[in-house]
């Protein structure tokens, strides 16, 4: 019969976490009350800088891998297991929140110093992780750091990486001194939880406390380039015209369609060029992207079919068009064990709970292939983020954090 594990009664302080939100929120601090603190920026480096001293403070060991992604490692009493990782990203969107990422780093920190009060002693390592260029707003691809952790890039390749004014990854990384000693990818963990605000309104629809995240939705992109025929507003007949822009406006309307059809699906049209954009001349070209998201590969392999076929069928020898995936991410499935976790620890906070797939992508999804992971969501007010109005409570940032304790705790227990 298995002994019965009892397991400790520690409480994170929110008014402690909500400072640290509130201090890190000058790095980069706009007008408007966001944050523009984009990747390998000297904001940037300032972040870092402030999270490895109140790490080391707490007696962290600070590890840096080759494309800047920042681990800080508080011993266990078993040395030997690997550590249990929490955390998430530092940078943000040029007109960014205060929460965004952010709070997962902050109340993986936040966990460390309560930890560090009691003088509790977990049987795992614990260790707070930051991972580079999560959000792709200057350097792309998104979660480019911790894709470079779990395989999926090489550090040629992201080190190659420009931003718009030319400034390579690599460069913009040396530049701020953040290039570390450790082989990308070489520094194990045992699991990874990361706490991150959900980005959208169902946690405060239904007046739920915590997401429990079982997954990522699969996703992908596509360019899609429309030809037909410039030619004047005034003289040419409407029977006469090879106007893109007319069935541009049927394929947006396609894409609206398809993913209402399917339930939990999302279609966008993101961005749309209007060749030769003049006001009295009909559109000749048109590029436009298209974003498709399904919780299933397979239904959304059903959602690429329908837009392919439906878009075939629209077009003749003189009206042309052309679909390109450039990029695909398939379904995330988090670890059962890491999800049990999470639910175990709002249930023994007190908190209510909803499950559901991130819409987003996160370092988790990529994280997931290499360790087992799962995400924990707190609402944000109507469902805004990427934007600096972007806002959670102090009591929703605690109730994310306490369960983010409770479910390490239990992980420590159990892995």
């Amino acid at each position: 019969m298995d002994s019965v594990v009892t397991m400790p009664n520690l409480s994170v302080d929110g008014d402690r976490l909500w400072q640290s939100l509130m201090e890190t929120a000058c790095f980069g601090g706009t007008p408007k009350g966001g944050i523009k603190r984009l990747t390998l920026t000297e904001e940037d480096r300032a972040v870092r800088d402030w999270l490895v001293r109140q790490c080391e403070a707490l007696g962290c060991r600070t590890d840096i891998d080759e494309v800047g992604n920042m681990f800080f490692t508080r011993p266990g009493t078993e040395p030997t297991l690997e550590p249990i990782a929490i955390g998430s990203h530092l940078d943000t969107q040029p007109t960014g929140g205060k929460f965004d990422g952010i709070l997962g780093v902050l109340a993986g920190l936040e966990i460390l110093r309560c930890l560090d009060a009691s003088g509790y002693e977990t049987r795992h390592p614990l260790m707070l992780v930051n991972w580079t260029n999560e959000e792709g707003s200057r350097f792309s691809p998104a979660m480019l750091g911790s894709g470079v952790h779990a395989g999926v890039f090489d550090r040629a390749y992201a080190d190659a990486r420009q931003a718009t004014d030319g400034t390579s990854f690599g460069d913009a990384l040396d530049a701020i001194g953040y290039r570390g000693k450790a082989q990308a990818g070489s520094i194990r963990m045992a699991a990874m939880l990361e706490l991150h605000i959900e980005q959208g309104p169902v946690l405060e629809r239904r007046g739920k406390d915590i997401g429990i995240v079982e997954g990522v939705q699969s996703m992908r992109w596509y360019d899609l380039v429309i030809t037909g025929v410039e030619a004047h507003a005034g003289s040419t007949p409407m029977d006469a015209r090879l106007d893109a822009l007319v069935m541009a406006a049927e394929i947006v309307l396609l894409v609206e369609r398809i993913a209402r059809s399917h339930a939990s699906s999302m279609g966008t049209v993101g961005c749309l060029e209007v060749h030769p954009n003049s006001r009295n001349v009909i559109p000749g070209q048109i590029s436009m992207t298209v974003d498709l998201r399904h919780p299933e590969d397979d239904e959304l392999d059903a959602m690429e079919a329908t837009l392919r076929q439906k878009i075939h069928a629209c077009f003749d020898e003189r009206l042309t068009c052309s679909l390109t995936e450039i990029w695909r991410s398939p379904a995330v499935k988090f670890d059962v064990s890491c999800i049990d976790a999470v639910a175990s620890g709002a249930a023994a906070a007190g908190y209510s709970s909803l499950r559901l797939h991130s819409g987003a992508g996160h370092d988790s999804a990529y994280i997931a292939r290499v360790a087992p992971t799962a995400m924990i969501f707190i609402p944000c007010r109507d469902g805004l983020s990427h934007n600096e109005a972007e806002s959670s409570t102090r009591e929703q940032c605690q109730a994310g954090a306490q369960t983010l304790l409770n479910a390490v705790l239990r992980l420590d227990t159990h892995l």
